[in-house]
């Protein structure tokens, strides 16, 4: 049997500026913290361990690649 993906949730502009404000706070929080969250913006706490999964991953793409434009770009030691 084929396996039902979740309908895709849409944040508004205040539920992601809380959410990244609490991302700043805490990249790994446990299952209180994300019932906590969760009833602060309005959705399920299996939907914030998903959207924190997905900023995590985000957040180590953006580190690569400003660790990679550094190499490429060293500062001159003039």
């Amino acid at each position: 049997l084929p396996v039902k993906k979740k309908p895709r949730t849409f944040y508004s502009a205040e539920q992601l500026e809380e959410l990244e404000k609490m991302f700043q706070e805490d990249h790994y929080p446990d299952s209180e913290k994300r019932r906590e969250i969760a009833a602060v913006v309005g959705v399920t706490p299996q939907r914030i361990l998903v959207w924190f999964q997905n900023r995590r991953a985000k957040w180590r793409k953006l580190q690569k690649l400003s660790i990679k434009g550094n190499r490429k770009y060293p500062a001159s030691s003039a």
